[in-house]
């Protein structure tokens, strides 16, 4: 992306010194630069030229021998970046960032660093958790505690280091889907200093021997809909729902777990702000919680009476903790880090490698983008993939060109990592949410219909063939036509029923999960059959 034009006039200025940093390039190309020939003598170059700049060096692309501004294309552009990312790790180091700007021509000129290393690993162990809850119940400022390890100045000052948006992007890729991440190495907790500081959140994952995201949902009523894509959506291994101490369950709150729940998440409820009210103001909401999950069948386990190592081996399983906690006082917070470091990653890890789409952009210089959490297998840079459906016409062919996870650049990737995957063979107006990405090897076919198990949570009177709710699956929300096997379906029931999403196809595989809901009506659902294709 564009950055600041002093980092191009200070390469421009010290010029390419037999011993310096600095390297100019008009362009590379696969054909010429990757030949047998050149390869091993431009790697060797490289290496030189990291060495020489103490394990960093600064390549000028779109200029002449002299310095001179030329420009290419953007086509040439990224061509010359998956060229010089090869390079770079052929001499053992690896792309670390690209800014480009435009020229008089129309063209590009770009500055890539390169540090010396590979493309680091990151910890295998990563647990993804979910928050949710009504807006002002602490969510926000409890993570920005827990990521920090600081207080809260009792005005919500942590939410601010949380509010960073999807399009931001400073450099490379960006899989910023989360709200937060820390982590857990052998001395506990390891946390960042400024959450939004995406150097701080990059070394988490290159540092720790666990991460934990947190994924980010709304609490207002009207956004309901992403907040239910955000806990579909994402491959989750727990739920956080918090619950303010000086407000109590809200029908909010009611609607989150309501998700949480029918989606089996093992799910922690937090009661925050227990700094703003009295003891027996704490013991009532959290009397409240208890019978809000009894009657969604569900048994409260109090943290305060039966402690953190009895919640641990319990949750789940129709068990949901609770904790009492603040982010002013700090109180229970140490309880949600024992959680989070010694509770076991619950989403399967197995399988061929496929990915929702939560989000595309595109980054110059690197090219379309697609962000999301990867639900099973693994992907590696260089893989060939199909991502659809596009339109009407299928799936189509395209390439893995990087990997990168919250802001940290890998080789590798597997299920429940956050992730952006950069892609060539396809432009990003061509990308959508609810688009899925698959290995090239295998055969996936599109459908708009679909076979259910379905439960009405809420309606108020009977759901009738051709009811038309809409259907968040996976990523993907869309209205679809309702057909009750039976004729109709009333609250409480459950029963079969016939999907068909009204607009477009998509991958569906029997055993996902869905809800659906308009206005106040809502239920959920598990795919049990999809007409034309083999029961499995």
């Amino acid at each position: 992306m564009a950055g600041d034009r002093a980092l191009l006039q200070e390469a421009l200025s010290q010029g390419e010194r037999t011993d310096g940093r600095v390297e100019f390039k008009e362009r590379l190309s696969r054909e010429v630069h990757l030949s047998e020939a050149r390869f091993e003598s431009l790697a060797a170059q490289l290496r030189h030229r990291v060495l020489s700049g103490d394990g960093e060096a600064t390549y000028v692309v779109g200029v002449t021998d002299d310095g001179a501004i030329a420009g290419i294309s953007q086509a040439a552009f990224s061509e010359s970046m998956d060229v010089l990312s090869l390079l770079a790790e052929e001499a053992g180091a690896h792309l670390e960032s690209v800014e480009t700007w435009g020229t008089e021509n129309g063209g590009l000129v770009g500055v890539a660093t390169i540090q010396d290393g590979g493309a680091l690993e990151v910890a295998t162990d990563h647990l993804i958790v979910g928050t949710a809850g009504h807006v002002d119940h602490g969510k926000s400022t409890l993570v920005g505690s827990l990521v920090t390890g600081r207080p809260d100045d009792g005005e919500g000052g942590m939410r601010s280091y949380l509010d960073v948006k999807p399009h931001e992007v400073e450099r490379g890729l960006s899989a910023d889907l989360s709200y937060g991440v820390y982590g857990f190495d052998e001395a506990g907790p390891v946390r960042v200093e400024k959450p939004d500081r995406k150097s701080e959140r990059a070394a988490v994952v290159e540092s720790a021997d666990r991460v934990v995201s947190f994924v980010d949902t709304v609490g207002h009523e009207p956004w309901l809909s992403t907040t239910i894509r955000g806990l579909l959506g994402q491959k989750l291994d727990y739920g956080l729902l918090t619950v303010a101490a000086d407000d109590g369950p809200t029908a909010t709150t009611r609607e989150h777990l309501g998700v949480l729940l029918a989606t089996d998440l093992p799910t922690i409820v937090a009661i925050t702000k227990t700094d703003m009210v009295d003891e027996a103001a704490v013991e009532t909401v959290e009397r409240d919680v208890e019978r809000l999950l009894r009657q969604a069948g569900r048994s409260p386990l109090s943290v305060s009476r039966h402690g953190v190592e009895a919640a641990i081996e319990e949750i789940g399983d129709g068990v949901v903790p609770i904790v009492r906690t603040s982010a002013v006082t700090m109180d229970g917070l140490p309880i949600l880090d024992t959680f989070f470091e010694c509770l076991p990653k619950t989403a399967a890890a197995g399988g061929d490698f496929r990915m929702y789409i939560d989000r595309t952009y595109r980054i110059t210089g690197v090219g379309p983008v697609a962000s999301g959490t990867i639900e099973s297998g693994t992907v590696e840079a260089g893989d060939e993939l199909l991502v659809g459906p596009v339109g009407e016409t299928g799936f189509r062919p395209v390439e893995a060109r990087s990997i990168e996870t919250h802001y940290h650049r890998v080789d590798r990737a597997e299920a429940g990592r956050i992730v952006g995957i950069a892609l060539s063979g396809i432009e990003e107006s061509d990308l959508t949410r609810g688009m899925a990405l698959v290995p090239r090897s295998a055969d996936p076919t599109p459908t708009r219909s679909f076979e259910a198990e379905v439960m009405v949570l809420n309606h108020p009177t009977r759901i009738h063939t051709g009811y038309e709710p809409v259907v968040h699956l996976e990523t993907v929300s869309e209205a679809a036509r309702i057909d009750p096997l039976d004729g109709q379906l009333l609250p409480g029931d459950s029963g079969r029923a016939q999907i068909t999403f009204k607009f477009n196809p998509y991958l569906i595989e029997e055993g996902q999960q869905f809800v659906f809901r308009e206005g106040q009506s809502k239920g959920v659902g598990t795919v049990t059959a999809i007409p034309g294709r083999d029961s499995h």
